[in-house]
């Protein structure tokens, strides 16, 4: 997702974003410590992904 699709959602769908992209994190780690995955830089993306859906959610909470 890009930063401006990311502005465009509610909070609510900030939070669900968050939650879904959270367990997704989880489940890849996991995943890539019982064998290593093909492409482990979708961890660092997912990773990326969560922090910036969380930064928008601060952003527009504090407003």
């Amino acid at each position: 997702m890009k930063a401006a699709e990311i502005r465009e959602l509610s909070v609510e769908d900030l939070k669900a974003k968050i939650v879904e992209h959270t367990k997704a994190l989880e489940t890849l780690q996991l995943n890539h410590a019982v064998s290593p995955i093909e492409n482990p830089i979708v961890i660092k993306d997912t990773r990326r992904l969560v922090a910036r859906l969380k930064t928008v959610l601060n952003q527009k909470e504090q407003a």
